[in-house]
């Protein structure tokens, strides 16, 4: 169960109702892809599910099923726009685990050997450059 019931005042119903701006990549009747806006790495991107809910927890079934397959299709496009050498999938659920925005989102990392991630530093990334990466991942995309 929730720690709290889903708020829509949070960045990412924002987001999803064109309040505030994003590097959208995609967009499908279930979910959006975007650039996250405090990147840790090169072509970091979020899958975030339209459906209302705080994360994995309280998301339903046909949410979650809808999720996945975007997730994989992303991690898939950013992979090969960056040539990167692996990618992260990073979900997380509440407060203790990591949890900042309480909106079911999942993080595509593209990871390179031997290059450390950096922090979530709460500075956002110039739209300039997530512009350009965003650019490379919608090629990557039309790609596949």
């Amino acid at each position: 169960m929730p720690e709290s019931p889903y708020d829509d005042t949070n960045i990412f119903a924002r987001i999803l109702r064109g309040e505030i701006p994003s590097e959208t990549l995609f967009e499908t009747d279930e979910a959006i892809a975007i650039m996250d806006a405090m990147p840790q790495s090169r072509g970091h991107c979020l899958v975030i599910p339209k459906a209302p809910s705080r994360n994995l927890l309280d998301a339903s079934d046909e949410t979650l099923a809808a999720l996945l397959p975007q997730v994989a299709r992303l991690a898939r496009a950013a992979k090969a726009a960056f040539k990167a050498d692996g990618v992260s999938i990073a979900q997380f659920n509440e407060a203790p685990a990591g949890q900042t925005v309480f909106h079911l989102h999942v993080h595509v990392i593209p990871r390179y050997e031997n290059v450390p991630l950096s922090s979530h530093s709460g500075e956002m990334a110039d739209r300039t450059v997530l512009a350009e990466q965003a650019a490379l991942i919608r090629e990557a995309l039309r790609a596949l």
